[in-house]
């Protein structure tokens, strides 16, 4: 009885981590809906690196505090790397600690919502408007004016810098 225990404890922690960082035993649910831009999965990978298919494509994590973007602080526009949908400006970027690349504010018309019950609560999936690409999710905890934290993984955005007038 005790094996039995601690295997189905190990059994869980170990789904509940994977789940966590980006396996999903599942079909993402972008899969269902129909988006403006689309590709085959075949050039899907093709296009994409294998941490950026596996996010956009397969609703996966990046660890924490890996994603350069975190650490950019230019003025410029974050895109999705995808499809090259302007998403975010740098404007609306702020550091919360999470180590992440975090947004209070999207750009018009630049990202999708979906309720996203994986890891056994509910949370807000963000994806990109245009090819459903996952970006991350979107918390109640962030600063003014929104009082939201858009939580993106870097791997899933470009940065393109601000022109500067020489």
């Amino acid at each position: 009885m005790n094996d039995r225990r601690q295997f189905l404890s190990i059994a869980a922690i170990g789904t509940a981590t994977a789940a966590f960082f980006g396996w999903r035993p599942t079909t993402p649910a972008a899969a269902a809906e129909t988006f403006p831009y689309q590709l085959t999965d075949a050039a899907w990978r093709k296009k994409l690196s294998p941490a950026a298919y596996r996010t956009l494509r397969h609703e996966a994590t990046e660890y924490p505090f890996t994603s350069p973007l975190n650490n950019e602080h230019r003025a410029g526009l974050f895109s999705c790397a995808g499809c090259a949908l302007p998403l975010y400006s740098s404007k609306t970027k702020f550091d919360s600690g999470t180590g992440w690349p975090s947004f209070w504010k999207p750009l018009p018309n630049a990202i999708g919502t979906r309720r996203d019950s994986t890891l056994g609560f509910t949370r807000t999936e963000v994806h990109c408007r245009r090819c459903g690409g996952h970006l991350g999710h979107v918390f109640d905890d962030g600063p003014q004016p929104t009082g939201l934290r858009y939580c993106m993984n870097g791997v899933a955005m470009t940065f393109t810098p601000a022109r500067t007038n020489a």
